[in-house]
Order: C-alpha cells, then sequence, then structure tokens
C-alpha cells in the first residue's frame, strides 16, 4: 500500500453507480439515512447505496468481487482494520489511526483509503460542542479503542497540545499511544482507578468520552467541568453525562454528531461534489426522532 497525504482527485460520477456500509452487524446503521439523502438532495436518481453484512475476515473478499459500478464504501466495526489493508492507497492520517472507514474506487479501479471519522469528531467538537481552538488546549480522553484513536488524529488536527487517557489498564494502551505518536500528540495515560476526574477536567478544554455510559455515572458532575465536551454515546437518550453539563450550561457533542459530520467527507469523496448537509442533517434527525439539534453553523 502506497502512503498519501491528500485524497484523489474526483471525477464527475456517471449514473447508476453503487455504494454502501459494510460491517457486522450492520442492520442498525444510519448510513443509509444520510447517503441516501444526499444523493437525492444533489439529483443523483440512479445511485443506491445498501446495507452489506461482513466481518473483518468477509471483508477482502467482498471488496474484490466489487464491479466499476462501485463508487465506494463506509467500513463500520470490525472492518476498519481490514479496510485499510486492501488499500491500495490511503491518507496520512488514517495510516496513523491504522484503520480506515471509507474505501472510494478510483478512476484506476484501485480502492483509496480515509478515515473519515477524524472528520467526525473535529465537526462534532466544532458545531454541537462549540469547541473554538486555542494554543496547547489539554484534552482528556476516556477509553483507548478505535474510536479513541480516531480522537486523538482529530485532537491533533485542532491543535490540541497534551492528551491524558484514562483507561483501566494502561498497559493496553499500545494501540492508541501508537496513534498519537503519528500524529506527533504527546499523551499520558492515567490509569482508571488513579484519576481525580475533577482535576482532569477542570484544566481541560475537551473532554472525549469513548467508554460505555455505566462506567461514568458516579463522576459526571466532574467529567461536566471540561470546557467541551464529547460524548460518543446518543442512546438512550439524555445521557448522564449529557444532563450533568446541561446543569452548567455547556454544550455537548453526540456520536450522532459525529456520524453526520464524518458523513460528509464521505459523500463528497463517492460523488466528487459538495455534501448536502441541511439535506442529511434534516434525514438524520427525522430518522433519530427529532431527539438532537445536530448543529452546523461552526462546520458548514
Amino acid at each position: 500500500m502506497s502512503r498519501t497525504s491528500s485524497r484523489p482527485k474526483p471525477t464527475v460520477p456517471t449514473e447508476p453507480r453503487r455504494a454502501g456500509v459494510v460491517g457486522s452487524p450492520v442492520a442498525h446503521s444510519l448510513s443509509p439515512v444520510l447517503h441516501l439523502a444526499a444523493y437525492r438532495a444533489l439529483g443523483l436518481t440512479g445511485w443506491s447505496y445498501e446495507r452489506i453484512e461482513r466481518d473483518e475476515a468477509g471483508l477482502p473478499g467482498l471488496v474484490a468481487t466489487l464491479g466499476a459500478e462501485w463508487a465506494g464504501l463506509s467500513v463500520t466495526m470490525p472492518g476498519k482494520r481490514a479496510a485499510l489493508r486492501v488499500a491500495a492507497a490511503a491518507t496520512d492520517r488514517a495510516h496513523a489511526v491504522g484503520a480506515a472507514n471509507t474505501l472510494v474506487r478510483k478512476d484506476s479501479g484501485d480502492w483509496f483509503a480515509d478515515c473519515t471519522d477524524v472528520d467526525g469528531v473535529t465537526g462534532a467538537l466544532r458545531a454541537a460542542g462549540g469547541y473554538v481552538p486555542v494554543a496547547d488546549a489539554t484534552a482528556v480522553v476516556l477509553g483507548a479503542g478505535g474510536t479513541a484513536c480516531a480522537t486523538v488524529a482529530a485532537l491533533a488536527e485542532l491543535g490540541v497540545g497534551q492528551v491524558q487517557v484514562v483507561v483501566r489498564d494502561p498497559a493496553r494502551a499500545g494501540e492508541l499511544r501508537d496513534c498519537a505518536d503519528r500524529v506527533r500528540l504527546p499523551v499520558r495515560a492515567v490509569r482508571w482507578a488513579d484519576a481525580d476526574f475533577g482535576r482532569l477536567c477542570a484544566g481541560a478544554a475537551i473532554l472525549v468520552n469513548t467508554a460505555p455510559a455505566t462506567a461514568i455515572e458516579s463522576d459526571v458532575d466532574d467529567l461536566a467541568r471540561a470546557g467541551c465536551v464529547l460524548d460518543v454515546i446518543y442512546h438512550p437518550w439524555p445521557t448522564a453525562l449529557a444532563q450533568a453539563v446541561s446543569r452548567r450550561g455547556g454544550r455537548i457533542a453526540t456520536g450522532l454528531d459525529m456520524l453526520l459530520h464524518q458523513a460528509f467527507a464521505q459523500v463528497e469523496q463517492f460523488t466528487g461534489r459538495p455534501a448536502p448537509r441541511p439535506a442529511m442533517r434534516s434525514a438524520l434527525r427525522s430518522a433519530t426522532g427529532d431527539t438532537l439539534d445536530l448543529p452546523l453553523s461552526a462546520a458548514g
């Protein structure tokens, strides 16, 4: 696989084209809501978007069978690492994260990988969380899984100066440390049992929670002290953390905001056209019962 710092230059699409989301399980995915709304708004009447059930082992075989009519794939768990491996080239940020959620078919027929999960985090923090980058900001990240790795890459793009990662066992944060090294962002691992959440978050410009809601229930008031909060959980809503942020008069970004903002870049890479953001936002709000506001002002 070759390494590249930029995305392939898109061409005007020829209809009909196909795209889809791949994962296991995938029946719950809201990606079809977003992409089909975008295609309708763009007048791409011949475009389709479907759910495809495949695990990590099955993804390479699937990709190998797709014809020239396929414009791209959205890749969800557990296939993101496999998606990076099957691509002929990838963005630097996909290499940094070690995973790709986006596969784009190039004119040559090769697949190009990107990690628009990074856009999901930066877009959510800016638009929903109201984050305005400041020099040498400190961030706190709870958890060290795949979402946390994409978060670290996003924080580097936002110019954050240092990240404190709170994990059950710092020895298991190796992949996150590797990602942080690749994006040149200093990271300090803090053992969950030893963490003083009040002190950590009082001095943090950003808090990103990737841990289960039950893991933080007793600490939400301390966690809500961070300047800008992103809770990747959005169902059931409101979360205890969201309620604590609301009590402090703050703004909170969620996993639904992340989903929306990562899809913008996917649509643009698949179609070669600007994403119709208001149409996509409206479709997602409708599909989720208008639960969250999903602002676009700071990112659109």
